[in-house]
């Protein structure tokens, strides 16, 4: 007897655990997410220096203007833009690697800096405050370890307030999901 109530407890724990690594096919807002039969493939992130604002994929960044095309000099008026995946706040690979050319150009210059952080317009206003909160704070950390003093750091969060981008679809999204360093 004890036995099989072993066996069912463990059946039932393996059960469990297999339920809570499937990924989920739901929105911010708890509805199916547009491309939810679709297998989530993640792209590479890709660092440009270009003057314009280029249709993104998701974890891509924009270097804009010429930040950083100036012996990593910044330039006040240029902004960096680093974006995000659907409901990430993390820093891809390349991410890290652009924030850390940019950490050292920071390191050697003064004044201060702020991080806006924004998200697309899905999910309540409240859950993208958050969002971008916890994506300019993301980016604020890294700078941190990279040396400059947090001092010199401001964070806010705009959610969904201020979008780069107008309108719906995934294309849209992509360009709101993101952080402004200037």
């Amino acid at each position: 007897m004890k036995a099989k109530l072993h066996i069912l407890i463990i059946g039932m724990l393996a059960v469990f655990l297999a339920a809570c690594q499937s990924t989920s096919t739901m929105d911010d807002e708890g509805g199916m997410a547009d491309d939810a039969s679709a297998p989530a493939v993640a792209e590479p992130v890709v660092v440009e220096t270009v003057p314009t604002t280029p249709t993104l994929r998701d974890d891509q960044t924009y270097i804009g203007g010429t930040s950083m095309a100036n012996g990593g000099a910044m330039v006040a008026e240029d902004d960096v833009v680093l974006y995000f995946g659907f409901d990430q706040s993390t820093l891809t690979p390349q991410s890290r690697a652009a924030l850390t050319r940019i950490a050292a150009a920071l390191r050697t210059s003064t004044g201060n800096v702020r991080l806006e952080g924004h998200a697309d317009e899905r999910g309540s206003r409240e859950y993208n405050i958050a969002l971008g909160e916890r994506r300019a704070n993301a980016v604020s950390d890294f700078l941190v370890l990279q040396g400059v003093s947090a001092s010199r750091l401001e964070t806010i969060s705009y959610g969904e307030e201020r979008p780069a981008v107008n309108g719906t679809g995934d294309r849209v999204w992509s360009q709101n999901r993101r952080v402004e360093i200037k």
